[in-house]
């Protein structure tokens, strides 16, 4: 008979203990675990009410709640071999006989059934459930050491491998121990009711009665483990210490989750700095203590744009040692303020354009030479892509200005020390050293987008820069054969091909895209002779990133998207590379006309001409029907209807071309539709379209053709999904 303790579901709990975590570690684990446990519990039919996963520096917990003590029972059907192998003359043979064997079952358990394949033999067998007790020991190795994550280690003389060394289990089935052993080397790691506190205010072990009782117990050793409450716990502290300042403070993102993963039982703790260091460029003092140091920074308002000399850093320490660590903190902050104010100091005692033959000393890569190189290579470009643009004889000095400048900064002692700030100190050295201010914001902006959700460059001067110096990386790596595959991309080169899009887009810039492409892969191979002209591989790679922003970020649905980019016609896909913002306006313009219904008013009588036209052999670029149409072979009163449709809608297609107005090609669509209509079914005037005369066959074809490239401008109708 079932005790009531038997009847309610148990809590499980698992501690995996171990020495200091690296910080993106710790949110990793906590999500691989929350994805994974469940399907893995699962699939042993141990499904539980809830799980919780912890993590802190130096543990990481699970805490599932509900467990089922063992699997339910459960029948299992097995198929055997065919009867005409199962038995002879009435009687089981050694097929049978090891069938049965291996299914636990004695021969009388067999049954036979009919099957699509002949008389097969099928044992039904009970399986008794598992318990969760002799589950749990095989299952949990396989979490702990599922779990993935870079540099892992082996330590002692094992060869366990894990982020850092595991010290202690703790493995609770409610109040009871799970015996859960660890061999590795020499050392074997047991699962116990013991955990560890906080290694400074709560040095000593800590006994977990029952699993339920983990958080409590924990935290009476000072140690938080839900990592959301201690994220709360920093960013109410941060905020009540900034205000104490009548500051203001920016919860960086990154910053604010990597200092949850350091600390345990956080305190936030107040340094200052002196105020000389806020002579210095803002963007240096926030690296330094955000970057660098953790800290987060204070500013005067909201605006964020001047700061105090103060800092909030996050403590994992003895609170009463507030004071002791502030200084601490502040000592290294003084000397990384001080460097830079040093390297400050010393970059402006010579102009910005003095850097620039430094720059022969550092390689942009092995094979292409010097970033010096790279910049002439950038000038060049920046000077076609100008020249498309048309712009002023004051945009472009500025763009070439910009272009030579923009990477002089990679050779100061600024950003030597802090990478980080490569384009934001070229742009405050060029203030000091007296460039104009369209050229200053170029070399900052030229950089971005720097990643993802980062804006796009607003000037014209540094879009055009930031295109050339992309075009350029592109079409150098493409040109040595390292074309990214999978998810192995070192050069970022798909980043940088979406930018070259999107900041097309968002700038509308009237650029041709396939030229620039064509002309800077020539300049690749008159320089580099026994390489092979990269064009091909880039429009592909280039029409892959227009087709993926489309979908993704402009939201088209797949199949207009195929409309605008065509499928199997290379010349038709060229042009989205020719006018890379007359594709994105085609498409977005077919994803509002299938929104109100505009679509589909023209869909099928587009896409049924365009499918019998290529029985024809009219030319994709023909919109004339003066130049292939016969009217001396017209039978029907249908035809020099729709004759005369296609000659009105010459003039309108050709106006829609030149003034990107899509909507004058769908309303004249939308008018040639009856008529084309009657063309196709009407009893008295509609026509055989596959005539036996081939030259009125042809004829008809080239009408339907005809309307199949009026639409085209638009859209491929025939890539459209009704």
């Amino acid at each position: 008979m079932s005790t009531k303790r038997d009847r309610i579901m148990p809590t499980f709990l698992l501690e995996v203990g171990t020495e200091e975590l690296p910080a993106n570690f710790v949110e990793s684990a906590i999500k691989q675990w929350q994805s994974r446990l469940s399907q893995s519990l699962d699939e042993y039919l141990l499904t539980p009410e809830s799980i919780q996963v912890y993590g802190t520096p130096r543990r990481l917990a699970i805490l599932i709640q509900g467990l089922p003590r063992q699997q339910p029972d459960r029948e299992e059907e097995v198929k055997g071999p065919p009867v005409k192998a199962a038995f002879k003359d009435g009687k089981p043979t050694k097929a049978a006989e090891g069938f049965a064997r291996k299914q636990g079952v004695s021969l009388d358990d067999l049954e036979i059934r009919e099957t699509k394949k002949g008389e097969f033999v099928f044992v039904v067998k009970k399986i008794i459930g598992r318990s969760a007790i002799e589950i749990l020991p095989e299952v949990i190795p396989q979490w702990i050491f599922g779990l993935e994550g870079k540099r892992f280690m082996c330590w002692g003389d094992g060869d366990l491998r894990f982020s850092r060394p595991i010290r202690w289990l703790v493995a609770l089935l409610d109040d009871t121990v799970l015996p859960i052993e660890l061999v590795n080397g020499s050392e074997t790691i047991k699962s116990d009711r013991t955990s560890r506190g906080h290694r400074i205010l709560h040095p000593e072990s800590v006994t977990i009665a029952k699993a339920e009782d983990y958080v409590k117990s924990l935290e009476s050793a000072f140690v938080i483990v839900e990592r959301d409450r201690r994220k709360q716990i920093i960013q109410d502290q941060v905020q009540s210490a900034a205000q104490k300042l009548k500051g203001h403070t920016l919860l960086y993102e990154e910053l604010w989750d990597e200092v949850t993963d350091l600390v345990e039982y956080p305190t936030a703790i107040v340094g200052q700095f002196d105020a000389e260091y806020l002579i210095l460029p803002p963007e240096v003092v926030k690296t330094v203590m955000v970057k660098h140091q953790r800290y987060f920074p204070v500013f005067k308002d909201e605006t964020a744009t001047e700061l105090l000399p103060h800092f909030i850093t996050l403590s994992n320490g003895d609170p009463e040692k507030s004071e002791i660590i502030a200084a601490g903190n502040e000592r290294v902050i003084r000397a990384r303020l001080a460097d830079g104010e040093y390297f400050y100091k010393t970059d402006l005692a010579s102009p910005l354009e003095s850097y620039l033959p430094k720059l022969e000393t550092v390689t942009f890569q092995d094979e292409l030479g010097s970033m010096r190189q790279k910049v002439g290579r950038i000038e060049k470009t920046a000077s076609r892509i100008a020249e498309q643009l048309a712009v002023s004889q004051k945009q472009w000095d500025d763009i070439i200005r910009a272009a030579a400048l923009c990477k002089a900064d990679l050779v100061t002692q600024m950003v030597y020390e802090f990478p980080e700030l490569q384009g934001v100190i070229g742009q405050k050295y060029a203030v000091v050293s007296g460039e104009s201010e369209a050229v200053a914001t170029a070399i900052f902006e030229h950089y971005l987008p720097r990643g993802a959700g980062d804006k796009l460059p607003e000037t014209l001067t540094g879009q055009v820069v930031g295109l050339a110096d992309r075009l350029d990386t592109l079409v150098s790596i493409f040109g040595l054969g390292m074309i990214p595959t999978g998810s192995s991309d070192p050069f970022a080169l798909r980043r940088a091909a979406n930018a070259v899009v999107n900041i097309t887009w968002e700038g509308n810039l009237g650029i041709n895209l396939d030229q620039l492409l064509q002309d800077v892969s020539a300049d690749f191979v008159a320089t580099y002779s026994e390489k092979s002209s990269p064009v091909e591989a880039l429009q592909e790679f280039f029409i892959q990133r227009i087709r993926t922003l489309l979908q993704d970020e402009q939201k088209i649905d797949y199949d207009l998207v195929n409309a605008v980019l065509g499928e199997n016609d290379r010349e038709y896909t060229q042009r989205a590379l020719k006018d890379v913002l007359d594709v994105r306006d085609r498409a977005l313009f077919l994803q509002g006309i299938r929104k109100n219904g505009k679509l589909d008013e023209i869909y099928e009588t587009v896409n049924r001409s365009a499918r019998l036209s290529m029985q024809g052999d009219l030319d994709f670029q023909q919109l004339d029907p003066k130049a292939v149409v016969r009217p001396d072979l017209f039978e029907k009163s249908s035809e020099p209807a729709f004759y005369d449709a296609l000659v009105a809608l010459v003039p309108r297609t050709q106006a829609a071309q030149q003034e990107r107005n899509y909507q004058q090609i769908v309303d004249a669509l939308a008018e040639v539709t009856p008529i084309v209509s009657t063309f196709f079914d009407d009893k008295e005037a509609g026509v055989m379209v596959m005539d036996e005369n081939p030259e009125i066959r042809r004829n008809r074809l080239n009408l339907l053709g005809l309307l199949r490239n009026h639409a085209r401008v638009l859209a491929d109708f025939g890539a459209i999904v009704k």
